[in-house]
């Protein structure tokens, strides 16, 4: 089985691009972020017209998550179960996480598999960062009272955490912001307690591999990026993990991609084959790392 996440950065908007990664990459589970969509709106036609089930968690102009499937849905389980509570802040997004689109489950092929989307926390000590915080803890309840760490299990999504320095570009210019913080890093490290593995890192040590660069002064060109992007597993699914990858490429050109690449592992057995474009990408970096570094 392969399952993958990415966070789409509206579903409407790069639906044209979705559709092409799932042609090229073929996961059997695709668990989807930052959709961008009421219920009503999800593309669920689409998707089966590829031949995948659609179940979909939103809420219109922000967040909003989902899972598509061609191995089966069931059981599927919204916000942790309990009802969107209401917005007091309706114009202002991250301040209210259990009032937003950012948590779905369902159980696909025998695993159990989550989609989510994490606060930003946007500044250290905000409200926006004391609320992402509070849905850490919420998440890691949830985890505690509903699931078994010996039962297959993945957690995928967009986690706005970049667990360790080897996550970031430049830990000097993102130490002491959002998404390397202490307690940011301490709340992931709690799921990783609880029984999960973060099995890209148990497949790939080395560093530089993102899968998030902003779209401004072609930072993905220069590969200043973040990974913030995991998928969490149990022991018994890392057990059985044989692949991860992110896939770079998805990154690239027209439509406009995402400012996120997918992440995927498969499960058993490899899936269809795909470069991922990281060693033509690093050949070039180094290339132009070595061009600035030579006296003119």
């Amino acid at each position: 089985m392969r399952i993958a996440t990415w966070n789409v950065n509206s579903l409407k908007a790069r639906q044209e691009k979705v559709s092409w990664w799932l042609e090229r990459a073929r996961p059997d589970v695709l668990l989807i972020q930052e959709t961008k969509l009421v219920d009503a709106d999800a593309p669920v036609a689409t998707f089966a017209d590829a031949g995948y089930e659609l179940a979909h968690h939103g809420e219109g102009r922000w967040n909003g998550v989902a899972i598509a499937s061609r191995c089966g849905i069931a059981d599927v389980v919204r916000n942790f179960g309990d009802p969107l509570a209401a917005a007091r802040t309706a114009d202002a997004g991250d301040d209210e996480p259990l009032a937003e689109a950012r948590m779905i489950a369902a159980t696909c092929g025998g695993i159990r598999v989550v989609s989510i989307y994490a606060p930003n926390g946007r500044s250290v000590g905000s409200p926006f960062y004391q609320a992402k915080l509070a849905w850490y803890e919420r998440l890691a309840r949830w985890l505690r009272e509903h699931a078994d760490p010996a039962d297959p299990l993945v957690i995928g999504g967009d986690f706005n955490v970049a667990p360790e320095d080897a996550d970031v570009w430049d830990p000097r210019a993102c130490h002491g912001g959002t998404h390397v913080s202490p307690p940011e890093r301490e709340a992931f490290a709690g799921l990783l307690r609880w029984g999960l593995v973060d099995a890209y890192r148990m497949r790939h040590p080395e560093s530089g591999r993102y899968s998030w660069w902003d779209y401004r002064a072609g930072d993905f060109h220069k590969n200043f990026g973040m990974r913030i992007d995991h998928l969490l597993t149990t022991r018994v699914v890392a057990g059985r993990t044989v692949w991860a990858e992110i896939d770079r490429e998805a990154r690239k050109g027209k439509p406009i991609p995402s400012d996120h690449a997918p992440v995927v592992i498969d499960v058993d057995a490899p899936g269809h084959p795909f470069d991922a474009g990281w060693t033509a990408a690093e050949e070039r970096i180094a290339a132009r790392t070595r061009k600035a570094a030579t006296p003119s």
